[in-house]
């Protein structure tokens, strides 16, 4: 599919989608057509995307989704190494979740007692 396909089914902007793709994070080929310099993304990389929204809406930088790819894909790394990239981030997740309810906590307390 082309980016404007990609973008409406993603939600996402065109500009977007290009900076992941400088980043490493989705790839996508050149068409087949001489005649353009159209790029063809793959359908999966709609559900690629879902996740790297959610994950950056989450909290999540590019660096730690490019070195989770990386990792799952065992690109630079054995597979062992890969899964404990991919465990340590979740562990760091997990940490974010318990110190964001703190935070919400607190903050239902202060307002309650207003």
């Amino acid at each position: 599919m082309k980016i404007g396909e990609l973008a409406e089914k993603t939600g996402l902007s065109r500009d977007t989608i290009r900076f992941y793709e400088r980043n490493n994070l989705i790839s996508s080929k050149p068409s087949q057509s001489g005649t353009n310099s159209y790029r063809n993304y793959p359908d999966d990389l709609v559900e690629r995307l879902n996740f790297i929204s959610q994950a950056r809406d989450a909290g999540m930088s590019v660096a730690d989704l490019r070195d989770i790819f990386q990792a799952l894909q065992g690109e630079g790394c054995d597979p062992e190494n890969g899964k404990q990239v991919v465990q340590r981030k979740i562990e760091e997740l997990e940490e974010n979740i318990v110190r964001t309810r703190k935070v919400v906590k607190f903050l239902k307390d202060t307002i309650s007692d207003g």
